[in-house]
């Protein structure tokens, strides 16, 4: 959408074409229905949130950067405010006044919409885009340049089925390895499993890949039916070099950050020696949410029924070091339709950072998750999509002519 105003704001005559039966679909799921659009953070600060695709998108950014992006909406009538974290929200908390606002001003210039249709070939001629054919008894759309913002794979039911590679593909480009990224971890560990909706707070996220360490954070967690979720795990999740090879994963979880080893074998000493007659497990309540207190207990290879004065000062060695780093035993990423976004697609060495034209097919250029670039949660990934947007639009119009299909 962003893309069809910039492109008719610089003279294009525009046609959208959506295979959904509205516009900004998965606008509506963002933010847990709030849209996280942007985020205040500077453009140096955004990029150091993308883990693949920086250097590429510095361009974008910086043409078109979360306060050009917040001034623009606001302009548009969609007043914005800044949260936690700098993540910026519609001031309404809906995301459907985004959409709204977006679709005004298609409206007001005029771009076209075609709905309930998807592309499904980009034609070309002599290494020039010439049109789109489109279902559903549309037929062929003639045009200068082609903008394709397909997505990627993540959240299916919203339209986003990998469409774009495949037309992509048809052009001679390669799609980088996809997978979904921004999503829980799912556990083969029963006892994972059985803490489902038990969520934590302010505890250390550990993570090493193949002995180096790719995450050390504090924050929330929670335990799922299926793994881990929260948001240091959808951090952890992007940062995974090669989602391919789970065993080289050892994660950990620090249960009490804010104490170092030393303390909490002073205050173990104080309690177990207060408390000789008392069940473990319910010593362990001060420490502990009641759910994850029993787990820890068989966690730590004791009986349920341990007594404190059963601990040995060799077993308390080894209560303060599982404290310290909780092993949660993962097996792979959880799937596309749990995934904010997805990782991977449109090689980036066969698009041009300046303008995002294809550098295979004349008048064809590309903008948002279609491409392989991605960022960490925060309003990051939108921010791309938007400038990525702003800046294929602009270009094309400039460079392609005056028709174009987005």
């Amino acid at each position: 959408m962003t893309a069809a105003i910039t492109a008719a704001e610089n003279g294009a005559s525009v046609t959208l074409v959506e295979k959904n039966e509205k516009l900004g679909k998965k606008l509506y799921i963002t933010g847990k229905g709030r849209c996280n659009l942007t985020n205040t953070a500077s453009v140096e600060d955004t990029l150091r949130s993308v883990p693949r695709g920086a250097k590429f998108l510095r361009s974008s950014l910086a043409a078109f950067d979360s306060a050009r992006i917040m001034e623009w909406m606001e302009s548009l009538g969609c007043p914005l405010k800044a949260e936690r974290g700098g993540r910026v929200f519609p001031a309404s908390d809906k995301a459907s006044d985004v959409t709204r606002a977006l679709t005004r001003r298609m409206n007001r210039l005029g771009a076209a919409v075609i709905l309930n249709a998807a592309a499904s070939e980009i034609l070309a001629e002599d290494g020039r885009v010439t049109g789109v054919s489109v279902n559903n008894g549309n037929g062929t759309i003639r045009a200068d340049g082609v903008i394709l913002a397909a997505g990627g794979l993540s959240y299916p039911a919203t339209g986003s089925t990998g469409d774009g590679y495949a037309l992509a593909r048809s052009l001679g480009h390669t799609v980088a390895e996809t997978a979904p990224s921004l999503v829980p971890l799912l556990s083969n560990a029963e006892w994972v499993r059985g803490l489902a909706g038990l969520s934590l707070s302010m505890v250390g996220v550990n993570a090493e890949w193949n002995g180096k360490r790719i995450m050390c954070e504090t924050g929330d967690m929670l335990f799922t039916h299926t793994g881990v979720s929260g948001p240091l795990i959808l951090t952890l999740s992007s940062l995974i070099p090669n989602p391919r090879e789970f065993s080289k994963l050892r994660l950990t979880v620090d249960l009490k950050p804010g104490m170092t080893a030393e303390m909490i074998e002073k205050r173990l000493i104080a309690e177990l020696s207060a408390s000789p007659n008392k069940l473990l497990r319910n010593l362990l309540l001060s420490w502990l949410p009641s759910r994850l207190a029993e787990t820890f207990v068989t966690l730590c290879g004791f009986n349920i029924d341990v007594k404190a004065s059963e601990i040995t000062k060799a077993k308390r060695v080894g209560l303060t070091e599982t404290l310290k780093r909780l092993p949660i035993p993962v097996s792979s990423l959880a799937g596309y339709d749990e995934a904010i976004i997805t990782r991977g697609g449109i090689t980036l060495g066969e698009i041009d950072p300046k303008t995002l034209e294809s550098k295979l097919a004349r008048g064809l250029f590309f903008c948002g998750e279609v491409i392989d670039a991605d960022a960490l949660t925060g309003g990051y990934n939108l921010t791309i999509a938007i400038s990525t947007g702003a800046k294929a639009g602009t270009r094309a119009a400039f460079q392609a002519g005056v028709g174009l299909v987005v």
